[in-house]
């Protein structure tokens, strides 16, 4: 299990320091087109955009949004909040994000959470 984390952070940490020495990171990360910080709107449009399928619940993409901006306000690269979302908030970068926040507590109800906006019922025991 130390070692999963630890995979996670070198990931996270590789992927951070990849994008700072980045030619395009230097660009501003506000959306000019709706001038929003790495365009992460809790919108409809952008549940569809990051691939879930499920019932949109505002509360609940928020609460998983909120764990992607925590893990870019750390890391303070745009792309962290983008690829912490991505899939519906299945990639590893979500996964990282939640170890790196320290919410390994909340695991069960994070997937809970996740597996409804992916629209797959709760009803059976989550697989580690």
């Amino acid at each position: 299990m130390l070692q999963c984390r630890l995979t996670l952070l070198v990931l996270i940490i590789m992927t951070v320091t990849m994008l700072v020495l980045s030619p395009a990171v230097h660009s501003s990360p506000v959306n000019m087109r709706n001038n929003q910080i790495a365009g992460h709107p809790l919108s409809k449009r952008s549940f569809f955009d990051i691939q879930c399928k499920g019932v949109y619940d505002k509360s609940i993409f928020a609460r998983l949004d909120r764990i992607c901006e925590d893990c870019y306000d750390l890391f303070r690269a745009p792309q962290i909040h983008t690829l912490c979302r991505k899939d519906c908030f299945t990639s590893d970068y979500f996964k990282g994000c939640v170890d790196v926040l320290q919410l390994t507590d909340e695991a069960d109800s994070l997937q809970a959470d996740i597996m409804q906006l992916h629209g797959q019922g709760v009803d059976s025991p989550s697989r580690s």
